[in-house]
């Protein structure tokens, strides 16, 4: 079976760009920029070299070129201009675009050309900041939006974890430079969203600490095991979706009496569902972050 998504809508189109639907139909219609498919009741189609266009010329648009000069340009020159341009103030939106034509049409290639094109210029963590964490906060509304379905979500997530892994390793490696705490990081019960967690592994090695990752999906009473073999632990999970909003306070009010139960044992969480914690379960052992960058901050 082919899951290769080839033909969009102008709705499609507004949510992978950013234009709004009504742009779009304005830059059709004066400047004759895209090519449309009909139904015969009358309904926009685009198929995927529509979608690529568009997308460089909303790189160009943004690069301050106006649409009127754009829809002169004859076809073929539109990625030749926009490959000639890039540069630090767009590499990034160039980037995610590619990216994004990677996920929609599951092409391995262009993902790793251009992630190499990118590792050329950028660290990685520069790579990981500026480019995938944008990506994917863009694909998890695209996800919402039925733009894109979860095999897409997946495909990408996938690739992205291969390069953290290989950095990560490195990072292993070597000695730890710090040895008064160790990281013990994992995801609770039923948690999956695996790919934040698993970059602050990767910025725990880097800064020097002794990290203990242990994945998604860890019940309770595994954390209590890992006192046993070491002393100043601080445990670091990320909740996206679970526990959910009605039964992450009796996690932590659970994680404080059983886990938290010594003067030493520290808690650090993160993700969305912290929003929704009691603030009279956040005791002096446990500290809540908003986003990974304020995480790292307080390493």
């Amino acid at each position: 079976m082919n899951n290769v998504k080839n033909v969009f809508s102008i709705k499609d189109l507004e949510n992978l760009s950013g234009i709004k639907a009504h742009t779009i139909r304005i830059w059709e219609k004066r400047y004759n920029i895209l090519e449309p498919m009909r139904t015969d009741t009358n309904i926009r189609l685009y198929d995927l070299p529509n979608l690529q266009k568009l997308l460089n010329i909303v790189l160009l648009h943004d690069y301050g070129y106006k649409i009127s000069r754009i829809a002169k340009y004859n076809p073929d020159e539109i990625p030749e201009i926009v490959n000639n341009i890039i540069s630090e103030k767009s590499v990034k939106s160039h980037a995610i675009s590619y990216f994004k034509m990677a996920m929609i049409n599951f092409d391995q290639t262009l993902f790793f050309t251009t992630y190499d094109e990118l590792l050329s210029e950028k660290s990685f963590r520069e790579v990981f900041f500026e480019v995938f964490i944008p990506l994917m906060n863009e694909i998890g509304l695209l996800w919402q939006t039925d733009t894109i379905t979860p095999a897409h979500e997946h495909f990408i997530t996938y690739l992205i974890k291969q390069k953290l892994l290989i950095h990560t390793e490195k990072q292993q490696l070597l000695e730890p430079r710090i040895d008064d705490r160790v990281f013990v990081l994992y995801l609770p019960s039923n948690e999956i969203h695996e790919l934040g967690l698993m970059y602050l592994n990767y910025e725990i090695l880097h800064h020097g600490y002794r990290s203990i990752y242990l994945g998604e999906s860890i019940p309770l009473d595994n954390l209590k095991d890992l006192k046993s073999y070491f002393s100043n632990i601080t445990y670091v999970t990320y909740l996206t979706v679970e526990p959910n909003k009605d039964e992450i306070n009796p996690y932590i009010e659970a994680l404080n009496k059983e886990v938290l139960n010594d003067k030493d044992t520290e808690l650090w969480l993160i993700g969305r569902m912290v929003n929704f914690i009691d603030e009279k379960h956040i005791t002096p052992k446990t500290k809540v972050f908003k986003s990974i960058s304020e995480l790292i901050i307080n390493l």
